[in-house]
């Protein structure tokens, strides 16, 4: 993914949050962890954020190599247990979780558990760990995907690991919210063009003449 992609996802993703709220995502998950920093700099000052590593609020001196970085231990506000970010979201206490899934359908729906037939997968997956659970419960879900093609977005996922309460999908050439048909596309990045987003998607889509 060239570095403009890289930025412009993560930009898109900060605008997504919210000052005052509570965030957390997983391991693996680059974009969001410089999305979250990103916001807490410009807009969000007062954003509660949970990183994996079990850090609240970390103050990096640098901007993180990975999101298990120690340098993600800096400054911290306080420490958790992961089974306390499940426990905070079952009580309605999380707002937003960042997911993802090797699959994306036009419901929302996330597969990180067997492509193709579930008995006999062309590709087996690791799982979604849980991610069912936060999708049913965090307030909203907001997914991200570093690769935008007809076979990462698809009409219907081979096996739906985790769905519900998605918000928007961010991905290199757009960004999608969840509407009453599906997803529906809410912008455009500057360097895709219409085409292209029907092209790479595997379910239609409808580009309004007004859409950003």
């Amino acid at each position: 993914m060239s570095l403009h992609i890289a930025d412009q996802m993560a930009v898109s993703l900060a605008r997504l949050l919210r000052n005052g709220e509570t965030v957390f995502h997983g391991v693996a998950s680059p974009l969001p962890m410089v999305a979250i920093l990103l916001a807490r700099k410009l807009h969000a000052p007062d954003l509660v954020y949970l990183n994996i590593t079990g850090s609240v609020d970390p103050q990096p001196e640098r901007l993180p190599e990975s999101t298990v970085d120690p340098v993600l231990l800096a400054g911290t506000a306080g420490f958790f247990e992961l089974k306390d970010v499940f426990d905070l979201a079952a009580r309605g206490r999380l707002d937003t979780a960042f997911l993802s899934g090797l699959q994306i359908d036009r419901r929302g729906c996330i597969n990180m558990s067997a492509v193709g037939p579930y008995d006999r997968p062309k590709v087996r997956l690791p799982g979604g760990a849980g991610s069912a659970f936060l999708m049913e419960t965090a307030g909203r879900v907001l997914l991200w995907r570093t690769k935008h093609d007809s076979r990462t977005f698809v009409e219907r996922v081979s096996f739906a690991t985790a769905c519900g309460r998605v918000d928007r999908v961010v991905t290199p050439l757009v960004v999608f919210r969840l509407g009453p048909q599906g997803l529906e596309v809410e912008s455009i990045h500057p360097y895709a063009d219409p085409e292209l987003v029907r092209r790479e998607t595997g379910f239609p889509v409808t580009v309004d003449a007004d859409t950003p």
